[in-house]
């Protein structure tokens, strides 16, 4: 085992640890270091996930590969991706751009419609509150 260096913690996190190492008869370097390990295990098997559902997401490994929860991660991912990719788009301005007239809902509840030459109507009142 390599030799120990001196490491400077936060007091709150050795106060910490030298509590919960005093359940299992470990001192508060012991606590540290076993707080210490556990992260670092998390991590690469959080790093681990990561790739897997990249690589998914990336169309390179099958969706039936991956556990329940790489799955979940999976679908969380794409649904943010998708929310934000909706949220920066305008299909009124694409459609005009294509030369479709398009009507929407304003927020104030007003029908407006949107031509392919830039032009912007108000076709329809708001609705009643």
């Amino acid at each position: 085992m390599p030799a120990d260096r001196p490491t400077r913690f936060a007091a709150d996190l050795l106060d910490a640890a030298a509590a919960s190492g005093r359940l299992d008869s470990r001192s508060a370097k012991q606590q540290l270091d076993y707080w210490a390990r556990l992260g670092r295990a998390i991590s690469m098997n959080e790093t681990a996930t990561r790739r897997r559902v990249d690589a998914v997401l990336a169309g390179e490994l099958p969706l039936e590969g991956l556990t329940e929860h790489e799955r979940l991660v999976v679908n969380v991912d794409l649904d943010v991706k998708i929310q934000q990719r909706a949220a920066s788009l305008s299909f009124a301005d694409q459609l005009a751009a294509e030369g479709m007239t398009t009507v929407s809902l304003a927020e104030d509840g007003s029908l407006v419609e949107r031509r392919p030459d830039g032009s912007v109507v108000v076709v329809g009142p708001a609705a009643p509150a």
